[in-house]
C-alpha cells in the first residue's frame, strides 16, 4: 500500500514537474520565440522548354535536347569542352518557325564518352550524319558554336543534299592552324581554374564568367544550365570537370585531324564573329593583361585572315562581326537579336550564281555588323 502510494505521488510529481517545465517553455516562446528551422535551399531546375532524350549511333549513345517547334529543322552543335544546354537561351527563340534541336557531341554531356575514342573528325561527322539518320531527318539547317564548325563544314562539304543552310556562331575559324592552336594552349593553360575554382559551384562560376564571359554579361538561366553540366558536385559541394582528362585530350588533338575545305560548301552560309576572343576586363590584373595580348598579338589577326578566307572560298557566305562579345558570349548576348538574324537569314531565298559559278557580290564587299539590340547586356 505505502510502496503503491509512493509511486502514485512519485506519478504526480512527474505530472506536475511536466506540466511545470511545459508551462515554462511556453512562457519563454512567447517572451522570446525560437527562430524557424532554416528550410533546405530549392532544388535548382533547368527551365528551358525542352525534352531530353537520346539516340543510338553505331553503338555510341548521344544525348540531345528537343525543343520543338514546327518547320524545317534546326540542328544546333556545340564546340569542345561544351553541351547542348549552351543553347538553352537561343532555342527557344527559334521554334515558331523551326523544330529546334541540339545534340551532345560524343564525350560531352550525358552522350557516351569512350576512353579509347575514337573522337576524329571521321567520327564527329558519322555521329552527325546518324543523328539525322535516327530521328529521319532528310534535310537542316546547321548552326554550329566553336569547334562545332568543324563536323558540320566537313558535312555540308560530303553530303550537300541535306544541309539547307549554315551559321557559324564565332566557328568560321580553321583550327588547324599551327601558330593558334599553340597560342591558344598556351592562354588557356594560363588562365585555367585553379584549386580553389573548384571549391564549389559559386567559386567555378565566378572563374568561368571572368575568364570567358567578362564583368558586363548577365548570366543567365541557359548558362547556368550549361556550367552545371559540365561538372560534378560532390558531397562537400566540390566540383570536378565532368569530362575525363583523356578523352579531353583526344578531343582537342582532333583539332589537328586536317583543314578545312571551304570551298566545297553550297550552302549558303553567314559567319557570325566575336570582336573578342576573351573578355579583357578580367578582374583579375595579370589575366587581363594576358588575354589583352593574347586578342593583340594572336586572335585578332587570327579573326581578320578568317574572315578573309571565308568571303574569298566559301560560296556566298556573308560575314559579320557581333560588337562586344567574347567567343562564348556570341551566343548568349542579346539573344533576341541573335534569333531574329538567324530566321531573317533562313528565310533569305537561296541567291542565284553567276555563270562562272560564283555569285555576284565583290568577294572583298563585307555587309554591316550585326549589332544586338540596345537592351542587350554585352560585355
Amino acid at each position: 500500500m505505502r510502496a503503491a502510494r509512493w509511486l502514485g505521488g512519485l506519478s504526480l510529481l512527474a505530472g506536475l514537474g511536466l506540466v511545470a517545465v511545459c508551462r515554462a517553455r511556453m512562457v519563454r516562446a512567447a517572451e522570446s520565440p525560437e527562430a524557424p528551422e532554416p528550410s533546405a535551399p530549392a532544388k535548382w531546375v533547368d527551365g528551358s522548354p525542352h525534352l531530353s532524350e537520346s539516340a543510338d549511333i553505331e553503338g555510341i549513345h548521344l544525348n540531345y535536347l528537343d525543343w520543338g517547334g514546327v518547320g524545317p529543322t534546326v540542328i544546333l552543335v556545340h564546340g569542345l569542352g561544351g553541351n547542348p544546354h549552351v543553347f538553352d537561351d537561343l532555342a527557344p527563340l527559334l521554334r515558331e518557325h523551326h523544330h529546334v534541336l541540339a545534340y551532345a557531341r560524343r564525350g560531352h554531356g550525358d552522350s557516351d564518352a569512350p576512353s579509347r575514342g575514337p573522337y576524329d573528325l571521321r567520327a564527329m561527322v558519322s555521329d552527325l550524319r546518324g543523328f539525322l539518320d535516327r530521328l529521319r531527318i532528310d534535310r537542316a539547317h546547321l548552326v554550329a558554336w566553336s569547334t562545332g564548325g568543324d563536323e558540320v563544314t566537313r558535312f555540308a562539304a560530303v553530303a550537300p543534299e541535306r544541309v539547307d543552310k549554315l551559321v557559324y556562331l564565332d566557328a568560321g575559324y580553321d583550327f588547324f592552324d599551327a601558330r593558334f592552336l599553340q597560342a591558344y594552349v598556351k592562354i588557356v593553360g594560363d588562365t585555367k581554374a585553379g584549386d580553389d575554382d573548384y571549391a564549389s559551384l559559386d567559386a567555378y562560376r565566378a572563374w568561368f564568367q571572368d575568364v570567358w564571359l567578362g564583368a558586363n554579361q548577365t548570366w543567365t538561366p541557359g548558362l547556368e544550365a550549361f556550367l552545371r553540366d559540365r561538372v560534378v558536385i560532390g558531397d562537400d559541394g566540390r566540383v570536378t570537370p565532368r569530362m575525363p582528362k583523356g578523352v579531353a585530350k583526344q578531343l582537342f588533338s582532333s583539332l589537328e585531324d586536317a583543314p578545312r575545305d571551304y570551298t566545297r560548301v553550297t550552302a549558303p552560309t553567314l559567319a557570325l564573329y566575336a570582336t573578342s576572343f576573351f573578355p579583357t576586363d578580367s578582374s583579375n590584373a595579370d589575366r587581363a593583361a594576358l588575354t589583352r595580348e593574347f586578342e593583340r598579338r594572336v586572335a585578332s589577326p587570327f579573326r581578320e585572315a578568317s574572315m578573309k578566307r571565308l568571303r574569298r572560298e566559301l560560296q556566298g557566305a556573308t560575314v559579320r562581326e557581333v560588337p562586344g562579345t567574347t567567343h562564348i558570349s556570341i551566343g548568349v548576348t542579346g539573344v533576341e537579336s541573335l534569333a531574329t538574324t538567324i530566321e531573317d537569314f533562313f528565310a533569305e531565298p537561296v541567291a542565284a550564281t553567276a555563270p562562272d559559278g560564283g555569285d555576284d557580290r565583290p568577294r572583298d564587299a563585307a555587309p554591316p555588323p550585326f549589332r544586338p539590340s540596345e537592351h542587350a547586356q554585352a560585355p
